[in-house]
């Protein structure tokens, strides 16, 4: 079994899933999944509540392993015993609930758990390498923050959002999760994220979107995989599909 490092994703970052089961007791969470995900693209995966969207996704980022199939990143077999060894070979998840602390000032949450230390010894928080970085990071996403020390919790939903999806890159992510990113958010803050998100296509991410959505996922997908009752029912290309198509086959 081959774990990846960092420098192994720069190229490719395509994920291959093939004939994935995962069961939970007598509950066939996931039947006979394979799908593709290439970098440079926006993969939407599709399905209702239950469908085994979440079960999927957490196979990819290493909250479960599955019970039988092949996991492969770049043509090399993966094995992640925990979401930590993910994130160390690049893969990273923004879910939907965010991973953001809004007691928690700003700079804070940009660098939780990989806080910068100017004495190791005695764990001194780098604070202006950390303030500069923020700031620099998120005005890469068109977040202009004059004072990172006031609490995150003062952020709007669409600018916490885009601060988990800065943190995730400037740690080295080059296959992105994204959990229904708008589906908290109003008009304007989604219209925000949205058009990130597809920034995200000209950095060569991989960016894996799980979407209800389906006008908003067609509008921004290259590929559409669609899972009912753990079962892949659909692989999609955008150029053989529609939103109508895509709709039809979810309330089949």
């Amino acid at each position: 079994m081959v774990l990846l490092g960092k420098n192994m994703l720069r190229d490719s970052n395509q994920i291959v899933l093939k004939n994935i089961y995962k069961n939970f007791g007598n509950v066939k969470a996931l039947k006979n999944v394979s799908m593709t995900t290439d970098s440079g693209k926006i993969n939407c995966i599709l399905g209702d509540n239950g469908a085994g969207k979440s079960t999927l996704v957490n196979i990819i980022s290493g909250v479960f392993l599955s019970d039988k199939g092949e996991y492969r990143i770049n043509n090399k077999t993966v094995e992640f015993l925990n979401p930590h060894e993910a994130i160390s070979a690049g893969i990273s998840t923004v879910y939907q609930s965010l991973a953001i602390i809004p007691i928690m000032n700003i700079y804070r949450n940009f660098f939780l758990g990989n806080e910068p230390l100017n004495n190791e010894y005695f764990k001194i928080i780098d604070k202006g390498f950390a303030i500069e970085t923020t700031i620099k990071e998120l005005k890469k996403f068109d977040i202009n923050i004059e004072n990172p020390k006031r609490l995150a919790g003062t952020l709007s939903g669409g600018e916490r959002q885009l601060l988990a999806i800065a943190r995730a890159l400037y740690f080295g992510a080059k296959i992105l999760i994204l959990d229904e990113p708008t589906s908290a958010l109003g008009v304007k803050e989604s219209n925000k994220v949205v058009e990130q998100i597809i920034l995200l296509k000209e950095q060569n991410i991989n960016v894996i979107l799980v979407s209800h959505n389906i006008d908003q996922a067609f509008m921004l997908g290259d590929k559409f995989f669609i899972i009912k009752n753990g079962e892949m029912v659909g692989h999609l290309d955008k150029f053989e599909t529609s939103a109508k198509s895509l709709r039809t086959i979810l309330e089949k």
